[in-house]
C-alpha cells in the first residue's frame, strides 16, 4: 500500500471536479484497511467508495482511503431465495447485472446506478420503485476509531427516503466491507409499474417481461434522459423528490394545479423536483461550464471545467427559484464536501 501526496481526484468522482487529496491510498481487503486506519489513528480520514454521491467543492485535507474490495459469493440459499454477499468495492450495475445473469431477482429495477455497493446502504438509494431496504439483509462495517469489525441488520441501518444510520447517528463512524442481500430464485416480483417501463417494454413488443428485459428497460429509459458520467460529469438525480403532507400540498396545489404528485402515505404526498425544476425554467440551462441537462432537470452537469463551487451555487439558485416560485424546499440527494 502506497500513500501518495498531492493526489488528484478528477478520476475518482463522477462529477470530474479537479480537487486534490493532501495523502490518498486504496485498500483491496479488510485486513489493509484496518492497517491504514489504526497506523493512521490521529490523522483526518475521508472514505472513498464510487464517487458518484458526492460533489467535491474545496480540496481534501485529509488521508483519502478508496475502498477497492472486490469479490462477491452466494452464502445461503433455499428453495425460494438466495443470499448474495458484495464486498463494498465492487461496480454496483456490474454486481446488478451479475445478479440478473444468474436469475436472481429483485434488483433490477436499479439498473445503471453509478458507485459502488458499499456506499448503496448509506443513501438508501432505489429507482424505479424498489429501494436497496427491499432486498438489504445486512452489512459488515469497520470502526474506524478501533478497527472493529460490526455488523448492522436492515433494522439497525434506519433506513428512510435517500436516509440512513450512516448518514445520521453513524456518520463518519464506519466503513461498510460488504453487504448481503436476500434474492429471488423464481416467482420474481416484476415491477414495472413505476415510470416508463412499462411504455419501453411495450415499445419493445414484451408482453411477459424477464428480469433481463426490466433490466434492459431501465438502462435504455436511463441512457434516455441521463447522460454518461465518463462523456458528461454528474452524479445523476441532484436533488431528492420533496415528501409533503398532505395539507401543505392541498394549499400549494390550489396555485398550480398542474403540479404532479404521488401519494406515498395516508398524509403525505411527493412532488417530482425535476418537474419543479422544469418549470422554473432551468432545464437545459448552462452557467459557465456549470449548468442543467437538457435532457434531465434533476441532474446538474460539469460541461468541462466547471468547479464543485460553481455546480454548488447553481444548484443555490435553483433552491431558492423553487422556494421563492412554489413554496417548496428542494434537499440535495448528493453530499456536498
Amino acid at each position: 500500500m502506497e500513500i501518495q501526496t498531492n493526489f488528484s481526484l478528477k478520476n475518482y468522482n463522477t462529477f470530474g471536479i479537479e480537487a486534490k487529496a493532501r495523502q490518498f491510498v486504496a485498500v483491496h481487503n479488510t485486513t489493509e484497511l484496518k492497517t491504514i486506519l489504526e497506523q493512521n489513528e490521529s490523522e483526518k480520514k475521508f472514505i472513498l467508495g464510487g464517487g458518484s454521491n458526492m460533489l467535491l467543492t474545496k480540496d481534501l485535507d485529509a488521508l483519502v482511503i478508496h475502498v477497492d474490495l472486490k469479490g462477491k459469493k452466494i452464502i445461503q440459499e433455499d428453495d425460494d431465495f438466495v443470499w448474495v454477499e458484495s464486498q463494498a468495492g465492487e461496480n454496483w450495475h456490474e454486481f446488478v447485472l451479475w445478479t440478473i445473469d444468474q436469475n436472481f431477482g429483485g434488483l433490477e429495477n436499479m439498473s445503471l446506478i453509478p458507485g459502488n455497493v458499499g456506499t448503496t446502504p448509506v443513501q438508501n438509494i432505489g429507482a424505479y420503485g424498489t429501494e436497496i431496504k427491499d432486498t438489504f439483509v445486512s452489512c459488515e462495517a469497520l470502526t474506524i476509531k478501533n478497527q472493529e469489525i460490526k455488523k448492522f441488520t436492515k433494522a439497525e441501518c434506519h433506513f428512510g427516503y435517500r436516509e440512513s444510520v450512516f448518514k445520521n447517528e453513524a456518520k463518519d463512524q464506519y466503513v461498510i466491507t460488504s453487504v448481503v442481500f436476500k434474492l429471488t430464485k423464481h416467482n420474481h416480483k416484476i415491477n414495472i409499474s413505476y415510470g416508463d417501463i412499462s411504455g419501453e417494454l411495450a415499445k419493445n413488443n414484451i408482453t411477459n417481461p424477464t428480469l433481463k428485459d426490466v433490466s434492459n428497460a431501465v438502462i435504455a429509459i436511463r441512457q434516455s434522459k441521463l447522460p454518461d458520467p465518463k462523456e458528461l460529469g454528474n452524479s445523476g438525480s441532484f436533488f431528492k423528490n420533496p415528501i409533503l403532507l398532505k395539507s401543505d400540498f392541498e394549499e400549494i396545489h390550489q396555485k398550480f394545479p398542474e403540479m404532479k404528485y404521488y401519494e406515498v402515505s395516508e398524509t403525505e404526498v411527493k412532488v417530482p423536483a425535476g418537474w419543479l425544476i422544469e418549470q422554473a425554467g432551468f432545464k437545459g440551462k448552462r452557467f459557465g461550464d456549470a449548468g442543467i441537462h437538457k435532457n434531465q432537470a434533476l441532474v446538474l452537469v460539469n460541461y468541462g471545467n466547471a468547479t464543485g463551487q460553481e455546480i454548488l451555487d447553481v444548484s443555490k439558485t435553483i433552491q431558492n427559484t423553487i422556494f421563492k416560485t412554489f413554496g417548496i424546499h428542494i434537499e440535495a440527494e448528493v453530499n456536498v464536501i
